[in-house]
């Protein structure tokens, strides 16, 4: 997702406060059985000689055992045999990739450029270019809608933006639905057909989309946070989760109105976030160096139970909890190496 530099570093400047608020958690876990904790055990770090910049997000393929990275500021795509913990084909020739979705019932790998505002779609075992999808620019976050066999892409700036829908198999464009602004970060509703979307360039909004209807019925504005970029939803308990950058705190909201019913400080810098519904625990993944876990403890009620320390450039991750791990892309700042960790998360 697209951020400068300077936001990073300013970040990053943030350190005291974010030190202040890991002793004020470390004090609380202290308190709290080691049940009630998830534990992150770093299993493996893998270097990256080859990936030089800003890396983006991932996606996997479940039966394969493969992994799929965006290297934004290296404009490639790596895949990694996750049996052997390598690099085992690289796609060059991309811009600035962002966000990646495999499709599993196509084989098929939909890549979203922010430079070029093109989705690139490949097959998924020759990794040939199959077909691209052209958009007014900045084609950033994607989901599958498994049900639809749809891939949904978020496109544009301010005048020309919106949601775009893609056949799974083909990459054909079937739709779109114009937005405010670009949208950030989405996320689908299982149980319905809402999209909740993240619009922090059109004055911190989340508009909700019907995507039956194809159209926007609410809008929520949010109060006393900004730059709202990661999303993770609790359909069960209607709870949508956003983290916001400034102050770094996530907010949770009722999606049956969209009231704010809870804040948490929260990792600064953060660009990924999920939810671990058998642990009730979310974490919450930034560039200042740490996995923000929050407890949920009932559906209005959450708390900061831990801040794991990963390494500055750490932003953007994805958790499996299939297989109990996250992985953390780590942007090599300072002259450090780029490199992929896979933490294990138990019990």
């Amino acid at each position: 997702m697209s951020q400068s530099i300077r936001e990073m570093f300013g970040a990053i400047g943030r350190m005291k406060r974010l030190v202040l608020l890991v002793t004020a958690i470390g004090v609380t876990a202290s308190v709290a059985s080691a049940q009630q904790i998830p534990a992150f055990r770093l299993m493996h770090t893998i270097p990256l000689p080859g990936v030089h910049g800003r890396i983006d997000h991932f996606d996997v393929d479940l039966a394969g055992r493969r992994l799929f990275m965006s290297a934004l500021g290296n404009d490639t795509l790596e895949v990694f045999d996750l049996r052997t913990k390598e690099v085992v084909h690289t796609i060059g020739g991309l811009r600035e990739p962002q966000r990646i979705t495999y499709v599993p019932v196509s084989r098929r790998i939909f890549m979203a450029n922010g430079g070029d505002g093109t989705v690139r779609v490949f097959d998924g075992d020759t990794y040939k270019l199959l077909k691209i999808v052209h958009f007014p620019g900045d084609a950033d976050d994607t989901r599958y809608d498994a049900a639809a066999n749809q891939v949904i892409v978020g496109y544009g700036d301010a005048g020309e933006a919106g949601l775009a829908f893609l056949d799974g198999s083909t990459g054909k464009l079937l739709a779109t639905i114009k937005l405010p602004d670009h949208p950030e970060s989405f996320q689908l509703e299982k149980s319905g057909s809402r999209i909740f979307v993240n619009i922090p360039t059109a004055g911190n909004i989340i508009d909700v989309v019907d995507r039956t209807g194809r159209k926007v019925i609410a809008t929520w504005r949010l109060t006393g946070a900004v730059a709202n970029f990661p999303m993770a939803l609790d359909g069960k308990d209607h709870r949508l989760f956003v983290t916001c950058r400034s102050p770094a705190e996530m907010l949770v909201l009722d999606t049956r109105s969209g009231e704010i019913v809870a804040r948490v400080p929260a990792v600064g810098a953060a660009d990924d976030m999920w939810y671990d519904a058998a642990r009730k625990s979310i974490y919450i993944t930034g560039g200042e160096g740490f996995i923000s876990v929050i407890r949920q403890e009932d559906a209005n009620h959450y708390r900061g139970i831990a801040q794991i320390r990963t390494v500055p450039g750490g932003r953007t991750s994805l958790f499996l909890p299939q297989w109990n791990r996250l992985f953390l892309g780590v942007w090599g700042l300072w002259g450090r190496p780029e490199e992929l960790r896979i933490y294990e998360i138990g019990p």
